[in-house]
């Protein structure tokens, strides 16, 4: 009997071609959506965590604190903006602090410490110009990534303690600047008009992809706060941005942690945890939280899509009631010659069931085709990730459309008379 309701349900939809495929186009559109934003989004968490892991896993980073603040300076050693600003400037880690952790007696568990000041800055150089990304660092930053070049070497102790103005390329700020390629080392770049000199160009590190790794111009933080991005804090104390700090391991990560707050806390005169003027993360922490946030935005981007599933959905009611009314007069023969309302129900909620689904495939097929034109489009920054759990969901709800929207007009044929349904012209 299934197979002969089936039977029926595909010659009826075959014999309405065009509108079973436009009352599919409410749940492709919806699923297309869905497996599309969902896909993007696997791709992006997993393009993030491949350059949490690119970083290493025993970095320790440490950010000053940030709050809300209308003027003045608080004893975290804020700098406030002008009457009516709502926040300040975190100025909690100077190059004090960094001094201190650098100290092997205090922070016996690292091997590396280095501040990171970012900033933007217009870039010239080899006749083109460009809006580039800055970081101040020290020489030793070079040993957190074991960082390659393929002009020239970092700059130097000497280059950092004597303020120089050199500068050194990431592999597509080198692009930018010099497409025809080329040795630039002793050329002059210019940022925000003041001039450097070339003396490295570092390695391609994420082949095709533009991450902040590469779109990068590297040079001396002292050089930095006293050109281009000068900071201090309400003591006339250099800042130092955020510090990182690589541990002698990956077990010891947690060892540096508790070490580096330590030092912070006495350094600041902080007595209580709820007063520190600073906040301690490790990478696991970083990629943790970073996954959280994708991962609820996606989710929230999906069930917006959703929404369409839903208007496909009402859209199949409305065409099965009307087939419903169209086809009385079959219902009442079928009945007639002896079956039961149950296999009506079954043969009506069969064909709103098939066509959720066919446009639940189409769906797919549509939404992978959407993402992989996005992944073009941002030129192959991140790849589309359809999972099969994905595809089983999106597969699954359409089903579950199909019976939830198909249960009303099924159930109103079956109860249709028979003789009133023979009489229906």
């Amino acid at each position: 009997m299934f197979r002969e309701n089936l039977r029926v349900a595909v010659r009826a939809l075959a014999s309405n071609k065009l509108r079973s495929i436009l009352t599919t186009l409410g749940i492709i559109i919806g699923v297309a959506t869905v497996i599309s934003l969902v896909a993007m989004g696997n791709g992006v968490q997993q393009y993030i965590d491949q350059q949490f892991e690119a970083q290493g896993a025993n970095l320790v980073y440490i950010f000053p604190a940030r709050i809300d603040l209308r003027g003045g300076a608080n004893r975290s050693g804020f700098i406030g903006g002008p009457p009516g600003a709502q926040s300040g400037v975190a100025a909690s880690l100077t190059m004090g602090d960094v001094q201190a952790l650098n100290d092997r007696t205090l922070v016996p568990d690292a091997s590396v410490v280095v501040p990171v000041a970012s900033g933007g800055a217009r870039a010239y150089a080899g006749g083109h110009k460009y809006l580039a990304s800055v970081q101040g660092t020290a020489p030793d930053y070079r040993l957190l990534n074991d960082w390659n070049t393929v002009y020239g070497d970092w700059f130097n102790d000497t280059d950092y303690t004597g303020h120089a103005r050199v500068a050194l390329l990431g592999s597509r700020a080198y692009s930018k600047l010099y497409p025809l390629g080329g040795d630039p080392i002793g050329e002059e770049l210019r940022l925000n008009d003041v001039p450097f000199k070339i003396v490295g160009v570092l390695r391609q590190r994420s082949a095709g992809q533009a991450t902040s790794n590469d779109d990068v111009v590297f040079i001396p933080l002292t050089t930095a706060r006293a050109r281009l991005f000068p900071s201090r804090n309400a003591k006339g104390q250099v800042l130092a941005g955020i510090i990182v700090v690589q541990a002698t391991s990956k077990e010891r990560t947690n060892a540096v942690v508790q070490e580096v707050t330590h030092v912070l806390r006495q350094r600041h005169s902080i007595t209580f945890q709820n007063d520190d003027d600073f906040s301690v993360a490790t990478q696991s922490d970083l990629q943790n939280t970073v996954a959280s946030i994708t991962g609820v935005l996606t989710v929230f981007l999906a069930a917006i899509a959703a929404i369409s599933l839903l208007v496909g959905g009402i859209g199949i009611m409305n065409i099965m009631l009307v087939s419903v009314t169209e086809r009385t007069h079959e219902i009442g023969l079928r009945k007639a010659v002896g079956a039961k309302p149950g296999v009506i129900l079954v043969q009506f909620l069969l064909e709103a069931v098939m066509l959720a689904l066919l446009g639940g495939l189409v769906g797919i097929a549509v939404g992978w085709a959407m993402a992989s034109v996005v992944v073009v489009i941002s030129h192959n920054q991140f790849q589309a990730v359809i999972t099969p759990q994905a595809v089983l969901l999106a597969v699954g709800f359409s089903g579950l459309v199909g019976i939830v929207f198909g249960v009303y007009p099924a159930a109103r044929a079956a109860r249709l008379r028979p003789i009133e349904a023979l009489r229906f012209e």
